[in-house]
This record gives structure tokens, sequence and C-alpha cells, in this order.
């Protein structure tokens, strides 16, 4: 009896050990995008932080701007200007690294501010994004915020504290929610509004999920956290 594979056979294995290698690199793809991103982006936040926080050193003055749009803030393209602290997820955002752009390296282990969008504490709107999945996931909880959560912005001269107000889910398309008046292009702002923006679902891009939120006190850094805020 011959040992000898038919053609079928051997076009069966050939097939067979193609598929066993896509399933080798699908797994390895998989093991970089959830843990490797996220060792990666450990080290890009902390490197952020600690940029900033050397930013943060030097006299402190405890006076604050003389108008809403003033914030002593020279920010730089993808560098880092800020700290955020939401207690309410505090596992992931407790002295998270704010940067300048929300292109995918801006991202990538800090959260991004939209250029076009107003600074923390000017009238409008201060817009921000994170990926809620991979490269440091900092929204990964974004689901658990509730509307009267506070969200903490630390800058280098003053401390912001927004309450957030409302959430929707909408198109990848609807940018207008980053306008300096939601959803209302050309309106003069009046407000002093923050809106945090991540994917929705977890895993996918076909959403995104929007808070918003209004800025209840501002307050000299040289006078410490706000009161409640302990870090």
């Amino acid at each position: 009896m011959s040992s000898e594979r038919s053609p079928w056979q051997r076009v069966a294995g050939v097939v067979g050990e193609l598929l066993i290698t896509c399933g080798v690199v699908a797994l390895l793809f998989c093991a970089y995008q959830l843990w490797w991103t996220n060792v990666a982006a450990s080290t890009v936040t902390n490197s952020l932080v600690t940029n900033i926080e050397h930013g943060f050193d030097g006299p402190q003055s405890t006076a604050l701007p003389t108008s809403p749009d003033q914030t002593h803030l020279a920010v730089v393209d993808g560098e880092g200007f800020a700290l955020m602290y939401i207690p309410r997820l505090k596992q992931s955002v407790w002295g998270a690294p704010v940067v300048q752009g929300v292109t995918l390296d801006d991202l990538q282990g800090a959260i991004g501010h939209y250029p076009q969008s107003q600074l923390p504490g000017q009238v409008g709107n201060f817009a921000v994004a994170a990926h809620r999945a991979t490269n440091g996931e900092l929204f990964r909880d974004i689901d658990q915020l509730i509307a009267g959560d506070l969200v903490y912005v630390q800058t280098d001269h003053a401390w912001f504290t927004y309450r957030l107000v409302k959430d929707k889910i909408v198109d990848p398309t609807d940018v207008g929610v980053v306008l300096a008046v939601p959803n209302q292009p050309g309106v003069a702002p009046t407000q002093q509004l923050i809106t945090l923006t991540t994917c929705n679902p977890r895993w996918a891009s076909t959403q995104r999920w929007v808070w918003w939120g209004t800025l209840e006190s501002t307050r000299p850094r040289a006078e410490g956290p706000p009161p409640g805020l302990v870090i």
C-alpha cells in the first residue's frame, strides 16, 4: 500500500499549515493590542507626568486670571500641559497627563486636547479624548460615570473643577460635540464647559461616547488641591 499522499491531501496539508500560521499571527496581534500597547503606554504616561510636574515647579502665584479667557497656558503640539483627576475613574484617570493634540501618537498613554477647542477655564469648550481600549485605555470605564461626578484639571497655575451634566452616544462623524457651544456651530459661547470623548463600544469604533460638564470653580494652584480632593 503506497504511503504517498494524493494531490488533495498535499493541498489540505498546506492549507492547514497556513491556517495554523494565521492563527498564531492573530494571537500575537491580539497579545500586542491587549497587553503590549498598555505596557508601552504606561512608560509614556510616566514620562509625560514627570515632564508636566517639572513644568509646574517654580514660584506660584495666588492670583487668578483677570478674565476667563486668560489661562497663562502655553501649549505645544504633542506635549503635556495639565493633569486630570476623576474620582469615579480613580484607577485610570488619577493624575493622568493631558497633551495637546488627538493623533494616535498623542493618545498613547495620555488624554488628548482637541486643538480647536478652548483651554481649561476658558469660556467655551475644553474638549478632550482618550482611548477606551488599548494604548493606556484611560477612559475604559467611562460607562461608570454619572451626572454630578467631578472632573479636576490641574495646570501650572490653577485647579479647575468641572461637574458632569449629561452624556450621549453619537456617530464618529458628529464633530459638533466638541464645538465651543456643542452642536451649535457659529454660536458664541457663554459657558465654561468640558467634553470627554471616547470610543463606544469599548472594543470598537462604531460610535463615540460623550460626556459634557460645566466649570464649577477655579482655584490658584498655590493654594493646593480643591477641597475634597486628596492626592
